[in-house]
């Protein structure tokens, strides 16, 4: 099973990161191993040690159908279900691997570092390209999205990612998030909600 990502896929976080409302030439990929997941129901244990770990929340989608080089006018046929889920990013390692020119798996990989949130079957939510999403870090909304504010739709993303790995069924795509990025702390509880339905709740240890 792989867990496909893809970054800066909203101007506004780009900005954040980079200064910029910058769109990048082609999708921006990566991989997290299949040891990222963090089981349903389990708390997140915070990495302290890596220095700064950040919460990211995603529309995530999961494949039911294997396939390759895949037609964004099929992309749809390709995944049954939506949800949200969070990619943690160990931050200052990340910046740190990225100023060495060295590559930056381990800060976007390491384990637990993926967790999603109830399968919502995709023939119950509106177009995938018009969703509202949010999540809140104890009480307090820190992200907004809607998917039409990204850079490269689900479509183009299944269609690019396809021609350079075959898709699997039970295969995971994090689709990229938008502003509000932050630090997580032992303690924290986070909760995300997809179209007004709460699908992912998380404790922080």
């Amino acid at each position: 099973m792989k867990i496909f990502a893809i970054g800066m896929n909203y101007a506004l976080h780009n900005k954040e990161l980079h200064g910029t409302l910058l769109k990048t030439e082609q999708p921006v990929i990566f991989l997290k191993p299949d040891t990222a997941l963090l089981r349903p129901g389990k708390p997140f244990f915070v990495p302290t040690y890596m220095g700064r770990v950040d919460y990211e929340t995603e529309v995530i989608i999961r494949f039911s159908k294997a396939g390759k080089n895949i037609d964004p006018r099929f992309a749809q046929r390709y995944y049954d279900a939506i949800s949200l889920g969070f990619d943690f990013t160990a931050r200052d390692m990340q910046a740190q691997f990225k100023k060495q020119g060295r590559p930056w798996d381990i800060s976007k990989g390491f384990d637990q570092s993926a967790v999603i949130g109830e399968w919502v079957a995709k023939e119950e939510l509106p177009d995938i390209q018009k969703l509202h999403f949010n999540m809140r870090k104890n009480g307090q909304t820190m992200q907004e999205g809607h998917t039409a504010d990204m850079l490269y739709t689900v479509a183009d993303i299944i269609a690019y990612i396809s021609k350079f790995y075959t898709i699997h069924t039970g295969d995971i795509l994090y689709t990229g998030t938008p502003s509000g990025i932050g630090p997580v702390e032992p303690g924290d509880k986070l909760t995300a909600t997809l179209e007004g339905k709460e699908v992912l709740a998380l404790q922080c240890k």
